[in-house]
């Protein structure tokens, strides 16, 4: 099927050119926030944070009187990204030179009496920098007291692995090393969404760090050869191994994740899983002793391929094909990499075209990583390509509801995907036919601008994380096929997400956090097209002129307009009833604030029709009035008895 994303980028160069110091644009505009205490890295998989890192610590050890740098990162194989590196000869001051003596991300338990004591060495000597894993920090630091920590720096790679849950260790240890040391830390990940549900920290603790926010459409736009990125999705009923070569193209450098075994996509055999993808794509003629890698004869030319399985559970056979993996530097050194748990995060693979995952992913942080193991720039390909194969509700399963839900999530989680990917614009209210927007800018009638520091925080930082809230939510997700009035949508549902988001909102504050979500989301949503001098977007099938939009067309636009689509054209009649039915038997209850909506949409119904919307109608809309004229009948019932 079509992609349901399809985003196009310039090719400018920038985010891969550097300036003078040797520095990529991100690692810039990162390294001027140099002198904060508290840093908070929030960039895009393959921009650079690594090499970021390094400048920022080598200033605070020469510069700033911090006398250690302790790297964290979640997996062993991510320690190689902070191998010594030569920075002087592209004119910055000083080497990044570790001592191998002290990176602690080697072959072994994370948690092992020599690791920790390594550790515990390390901070009572004079060596300055030590690389190890989230979790030989977390064992090191119970043997420690916070005010060891004092001047020194901690660097915590893919800081989503942090969360302010209370059973998260990696995020007591920061917090309280925060509070009874003067270390300085630097947190740094490729995920717009911290922690999904859980926060990674808690508003009071993440205004103590500064934000260096570098998006996916600035990473992606500034690159030398990558000019598209496509989102898509198969669906398939049965066993997705049946499936599986529908959309797995060996002619394209692929990273396969199948599904994780408690999911209901699982067959709960990973290894005959594996067994079964090689077979369908050929045969498995031999497997290098020293590498790993297993040699496959495609059944359909006899070419053969280099796969590497990363099911493969075995500790020294799965070293053996990491470190292969890990210093790969041609195309031809792998055509397919069929991973589970590995191969999201830090994982380098900078020809890789395509990232196909069997299963619906929970987490719209994994999702964006996995995404971005397709998004490295590299001269083999000009498109990156991401595809879910998703299993169809069936109603004959008893996991129907389960399945629909997951169905709807993984689909606006895509919707997601294209909001972050897209380009950012600012919008502004239009004072007057003459107020001109600057570039980048639209400019909305009716829109009210932030009144607070507090709104402006949340619309800089926070805007794709409450998006993710906001797309993630079960009441939206049973108004994404279309039964639910957009106004309700905008002007109901939206705020209750906010003001549980955000409690210390006023309700002022909470309609212009409304506004803006529900305008950049329509915006970023929309198409928008140049005639002459004037730019038209179109909106809900219509294309309306820039200059002319008010914040009240925008509200009667449905958010999930394009999901609806979506479900219409890739999946059969009965599915689509399948899944309406699902929504229907929990279907939202109607509300007064819903009700005072719709009652005016009523009464032009009938003056339109000449008779009142029907229970019984294919349109769930006007079902939908019909269930506002019950409920507002039997609310005027209940008070007239209560009157009585």
């Amino acid at each position: 099927m079509p992609d349901i994303v399809h985003v196009t980028y310039d090719q400018t160069g920038e985010s891969i050119s550097t300036n003078s110091m040797g520095m990529r644009d991100m690692q810039a505009r990162a390294y001027e926030q140099r002198d904060a205490q508290y840093l908070l890295i929030k960039a895009p998989p393959a921009s650079g944070k690594s090499r970021a890192l390094m400048f920022i610590a080598l200033d605070k050890l020469q510069n700033q009187g911090i006398k250690k740098v302790i790297i964290t990162v979640p997996e062993r194989s991510i320690g190689s990204s902070f191998a010594k590196t030569d920075l002087t000869s592209h004119g910055f001051f000083a080497d990044w030179n570790p001592n191998d003596q002290y990176n602690l991300c080697t072959p072994g338990s994370d948690g092992s009496k020599s690791k920790v004591d390594a550790f515990k060495n390390f901070m009572s000597n004079d060596e300055k920098i030590l690389i190890c894993t989230h979790a030989t920090f977390r064992f090191a630091c119970d043997e420690l007291d916070e005010a060891k920590f004092d001047d020194a720096l901690i660097a915590i790679d893919e800081f989503h692995h942090v969360s302010a849950d209370i059973n998260n260790r990696l995020g007591d240890i920061i917090r309280s090393i925060m509070k009874k040391s003067t270390a300085h830390m630097v947190a740094m990940t490729g995920s717009y969404f911290r922690g999904d549900s859980v926060p990674v920290l808690l508003p009071e603790d993440e205004a103590l760090f500064t934000k260096v926010n570098y998006n996916y459409y600035e990473q992606l736009n500034g690159y030398q050869y990558l000019k598209s990125l496509g989102i898509g999705y198969h669906f398939y009923q049965g066993k997705y191994t049946s499936a599986i070569l529908d959309v797995l193209d060996t002619d394209k450098k692929t990273i396969l994740h199948i599904p994780n075994v408690n999911s209901g996509e699982s067959t709960k055999e990973k290894h005959n899983e594996v067994d079964f993808i090689l077979d369908a794509i050929g045969t498995v003629e031999r497997q290098d002793a020293e590498t790993g890698v297993l040699d496959v004869k495609r059944n359909s030319d006899g070419k053969m391929l280099k796969v590497a399985d990363l099911v493969e559970d075995t500790p020294r056979e799965r070293d053996k094909i990491v470190n292969y993996l890990r210093n790969m530097d041609s195309a031809d050194d792998m055509d397919l990499i069929i991973a589970l748990g590995m191969a999201k995060e830090g994982f380098d693979w900078p020809f890789c075209e395509h990232a196909l995952t069997v299963g619906y992913r929970g987490s719209l942080t994994e999702i964006i990583q996995i995404i971005g193991r397709a998004t490295r720039d590299s001269e083999n390909k000009t498109h990156a390509q991401f595809t879910n194969l998703i299993a169809q509700p069936d109603a004959a399963d008893d996991l129907v509801k389960l399945s629909v839900n997951n169905m709807l999530k993984a689909i606006t989680a895509s919707l997601l995907m294209e909001q972050v990917l897209a380009p950012n614009w600012k919008f502004k209210t239009k004072l007057s036919d003459d107020d001109e927007p600057k570039p980048g800018e639209i400019k909305i009638r009716g829109l009210k601008e932030p009144s607070s520091k507090r709104v402006r925080d949340i619309l800089e930082s926070d805007l794709n994380d409450l998006k993710a809230s906001i797309l993630q939510d079960d009441q939206m997700l049973k108004a994404m096929p279309g039964n639910v009035d957009p106004e309700v949508i905008n002007k109901v549902m939206i705020p209750k997400i906010i003001r549980v988001k955000y409690p210390e909102l006023s309700d002022d504050e909470v309609e212009e956090v409304r506004q803006h979500v529900v305008v950049d989301s329509v915006i970023k949503n929309g198409e928008i097209k140049e005639t002459g001098d004037k730019r038209f977007i179109r909106m809900a099938d219509t294309f309306v002129n820039i200059d002319d939009i008010h914040i009240d067309l925008i509200d009667q636009v449905n958010p999930f307009q394009k999901a609806f689509e979506i479900l219409s054209k890739s999946v059969t009649t009965r599915v689509l009833k399948v899944i309406q039915e699902t929504i229907e038997a929990t279907r939202i209850k109607m509300d007064f604030e819903e009700a005072n909506i719709l009652w005016p949409k009523v009464q032009e119904f009938y003056r339109t029709y000449g008779k009142e919307p029907s229970l019984n109608s294919n349109d769930p809309l006007e079902r939908r009035m019909a269930e506002c004229i019950i409920y507002l009948k039997e609310e005027k019932r209940k008070r007239a008895a209560a009157d009585g």
